[in-house]
Order: structure tokens, then C-alpha cells, then sequence
């Protein structure tokens, strides 16, 4: 007889597609897949940073409560909002394959922040995404430029645009392709430019420790290139400390055996310049991952970041 497997997502229009994605390998697999809709705290708190009330594990909470009694068998993340630290009893079971990992600039008008007026407003809600626009813009000796909050789910920030709210506003590509809002991508920006978050791009399949049998079921999902990449990226993270409160970037490469880690770090008011490292290495499983990007944090601290 074939799995009944029910999936705990959040109830945007992301967070469903990434959860319908999950449904649609697994009933080609031949399980039956019912999906658990439900609103999280990190989509309800939207007047304040989620620096200030919590950090992404907000997102994360109900649906690990779906797990824990029983609602749900899985749950379906971005990786990028799952705390660094699991608790003992769950698990992140699987990584599937990655979408770009990349940031993208949208904007109605302006092709990039070269093309900026005079005292224009960015919009983000990523305090990542805030040292490194600041580093950009101040290469670009655009100081006139100013960059303020933006919450809510991707629709909504996007309507906030439209309604003339920023000149332009920074969002992962991977979301606005899933959506079918590609379109929207003025220009992708390059790595090098805009480190990436964590485990940006990618989505975390969580379950209860104890089940076993789930990680069987969802062991042909797993991508080998993910699973390494952002093990070492959230490990760059994890050491750290692991808080959406905290300025930094990490975005990992594999080439056959041969990762490269690059990581970032900056003062959220602007009073430091960027703190950059980068490391490489052979890896071949998630331990390995895991030492070059602690070895990439050891960097980052040596050169003045701090938890």
C-alpha cells in the first residue's frame, strides 16, 4: 500500500508552491500527499523587523508543532528561515535540488541602482541584504541613496513597489521564479556583489527524528551539490551564532570534489566596512562542508565580525 503522507506549510503563495512542489515528487513516487495549510507567527508580526520579535524560526514554530503531535508528517521550509540549530527532536531530512540562489533587483523604472534618482528608497527587510547594498552604493558613491524596511510576503512587497513606495527592492530570484513572476527581474545580481543567505534558494523537508521511515521516503529527493553547499553555509552561520539579527552572507560552490565558501559581514549602521572571507577545500560529505565553513567564520572573527 502506497504512503499517506500529510505536508505542514505556511499559507502564502510561496510557502504553497514550494509545498506543492514536495507533493507532486512525492505522489510521483506514488505516495498520496494532502497538504496542512497554516498561518505561522513570522506572517502575522508584520509592523516590526523579525530581528526584533523572534527571527525566521518564527516561521518555522506551528509547523514543527504539526509534526510533534502528530498533524503533519513533513514540513516544508526555505531553507534559508530554518534556525541554524534544529531542535534533538526534529530533523531536516532531506535537501532537494537548489533553485539560483541569487538576489534580483525589481524595480518598475530604474534598471539598477546605477540608474537611481536622487535620494531614492530601497526597499528590503534583510539585514544581509542592507550591508551589502550599502557596500555597493558606496562604490558607487551614492550616499544620497537610502534603503528602508520592507515586510510582508512576496506579493505584498511587490504591491508596495507598485504603489510607489521604493524605487526598486531586492528579493530572492528563486521566489519570483517559482511564482512565474520572472518578468519582474530588472537584473540578477552577481554573487561576487551580493553574497547570498545561507541555504538561500533551497528548501529544507523537516520530520520528526523518530521517523525513520520518512527518511527512506524522501532519500531519492535529496540533492548531493545542495546538501554540501549549504551544510557549509549554514555552518559559516551556525558558528557565528546564527540569527536573521545578524549581517551576514554565506554562499557556497562545489565543483566535483572542490567547494569554495565565500562570507560576508558588516555593521548594520554602516560604521565598518564589509568584512570578507572566502575558503576552499576537497569535500566529499557534510562533515567536511561543515569544517571549511567553520574554518570561513574562524576568518570572518579574525577580521573583526563578531556574533
Amino acid at each position: 500500500m502506497s504512503a499517506h503522507i500529510t505536508i505542514a506549510t505556511r499559507e502564502s503563495r510561496l510557502a504553497l508552491w514550494q509545498a506543492q512542489h514536495v507533493q507532486h515528487l512525492l505522489e510521483a513516487r506514488g505516495a498520496r500527499v494532502e497538504l496542512l495549510g497554516m498561518t505561522t507567527r513570522g506572517d502575522q508580526i508584520l509592523d516590526r523587523s523579525l530581528s526584533k520579535v523572534g527571527g525566521k524560526g518564527l516561521f518555522v514554530k506551528e509547523l514543527e508543532k504539526a509534526l510533534a503531535d502528530g498533524r503533519a508528517d513533513l514540513a516544508v521550509h526555505s531553507l534559508k528561515d530554518v534556525p541554524m540549530d534544529v531542535l534533538p527532536e526534529f530533523d531536516v531530512a532531506c535537501i532537494p535540488v537548489r533553485a539560483d540562489a541569487r538576489d534580483a533587483w525589481v524595480s518598475p523604472r530604474f534598471a539598477g541602482l546605477e540608474a537611481l534618482p536622487h535620494g531614492a528608497v530601497i526597499g528590503t527587510s534583510s539585514l544581509r541584504r542592507t550591508v551589502l547594498l550599502r557596500a555597493l552604493l558606496r562604490r558607487l558613491q551614492r550616499v544620497d541613496v537610502s534603503i528602508a524596511p520592507l515586510r510582508g510576503n512576496l506579493d505584498t512587497r511587490l504591491r508596495k513597489l507598485d504603489e510607489g513606495r521604493y524605487a526598486g527592492i531586492v528579493l530572492a530570484a528563486a521566489g519570483l521564479t517559482r511564482l512565474g513572476l520572472g518578468a519582474r527581474i530588472r537584473k540578477v545580481f552577481d554573487p561576487s556583489d551580493m553574497i547570498p543567505a545561507a541555504g538561500q534558494g533551497a528548501l529544507g523537508i523537516e520530520i520528526r527524528s523518530e521517523r525513520r521511515d520518512l527518511v527512506e521516503l524522501l532519500a531519492p529527493l535529496a540533492d548531493r551539490e545542495t546538501t554540501l553547499t549549504t551544510a557549509a553555509e549554514r555552518a559559516v552561520s551556525r558558528a557565528m551564532g546564527g540569527s536573521c539579527s545578524m549581517p551576514l552572507a554565506a554562499h557556497a560552490t562545489l565543483d566535483g570534489d572542490h567547494m569554495q565558501v565565500h562570507a560576508a559581514w558588516g555593521e548594520v549602521d554602516g560604521s565598518a566596512e564589509l568584512v570578507m572571507a572566502e575558503g576552499a577545500a576537497a569535500v566529499r560529505d557534510v562533515a567536511a562542508a561543515q569544517a571549511l565553513g567553520q574554518q570561513v567564520a574562524g576568518l570572518l572573527r579574525a577580521r573583526g565580525a563578531h556574533e
